[in-house]
């Protein structure tokens, strides 16, 4: 398996990618896939974990930065736009049919948490998109306002949208519009203000174990008025007859949202539960990762077809 950086336009913004290609021998162009990151992610995370675990298993794999977060252009940084990310997986899709190793008509979308999301209204839109997977899916705009759980006060996000409001305002005359923190400084800050969800989210992102620079710790405020007139999952409807798999740790407390979008699925679905798994456990803890990758093969590998 081999890894080259590159580099592709998404409605003016230049993205930066990993393009993960397999070193056995191919008698013509190969299946590929686009890998999407978490929100506050970047590409040597979780998206370029799976990506690389595909790369060995026969697919090319491309894991990119989403327009204004990582190694990516765009301003401000750290913005969270919803439309955008969804024209970056269509953007990436326009880059691997430009590719001499890839089979353009044997593309698929493999997005995680956020990216889950994303993927599935990329390809409601986009029929070059032949197949699309997701692992431990989650919608922003629905986590935001409802919470992770679903069970979130209302006030939350009206407050979050009196903030956002603010900053537009203190932009608008020269002022620092500030930023919306993330993630608290420890672990059971985590804990209080997202309970066992919040505290894995901390253990992922802020220690060791997945920790990257330019993971973004922050986000621009407007980007929380743009969630708020989003819903990833209208076109949904629109997948079928393409199919679509769901990866979903048993312990998920965004469980509910891949529920949701699988209800709105009209074509091939299927809810693949990984027995014992939280959310976060899925973007690297091997003995959940596994057998993940092993149900995104067998997935990919039936329906990325020839023809």
């Amino acid at each position: 398996m081999a890894r080259t950086t590159v580099s592709f336009d998404s409605a003016g913004i230049p993205l930066a990618g990993h393009l993960y290609t397999p070193d056995t021998p191919a008698s013509g162009p190969r299946p590929a896939l686009v890998v999407g990151h978490p929100g506050t992610s970047v590409k040597e995370q979780t998206s370029g974990a799976y990506a690389q675990r595909m790369a060995e298993h026969g697919f090319v794999a491309l894991a990119f930065d989403a327009a204004y977060q990582g190694e990516s252009g765009g301003l401000p940084r750290g913005l969270e736009d919803p439309a955008q990310r969804v024209e970056d997986f269509k953007a990436a899709v326009s880059y691997l049919t430009t590719l001499d190793e890839v089979d353009a008509d044997r593309i698929g979308l493999l997005g995680i948490c956020a990216s889950g999301s994303y993927s599935l209204a990329a390809t409601g839109g986009d029929h070059r998109v032949k197949a699309v997977a997701t692992v431990s899916t989650a919608e922003p705009a629905r986590q935001f306002r409802l919470g992770a759980d679903g069970t979130q006060d209302p006030a939350v996000f009206q407050a979050l949208l009196d903030a956002a409001a603010a900053a537009r305002s203190a932009a608008a005359r020269g002022e620092d519009p500030s930023t919306m923190t993330m993630f608290p400084e420890t672990a059971e800050q985590a804990r209080a203000l997202g309970g066992q969800h919040g505290v894995e989210g901390f253990e992922y992102y802020c220690t060791p174990r997945g920790l990257h620079e330019r993971s973004a710790k922050t986000l621009a405020w407007e980007s929380i008025d743009r969630m708020a007139i989003h819903d990833a999952f209208l076109a949904v409807p629109l997948i079928g007859p393409r199919p679509i798999l769901q990866i979903i740790g048993e312990r998920a407390v965004t469980a509910w949202m891949a529920v949701e979008a699988h209800q709105r699925a009209t074509g091939p679905k299927e809810i693949h539960w990984i027995e014992g798994a939280s959310h976060v456990d899925l973007y690297d803890k091997k003995q959940y990762v596994d057998p993940a990758v092993d149900k995104l093969t067998d997935f990919f590998t039936t329906h990325l077809t020839s023809g």
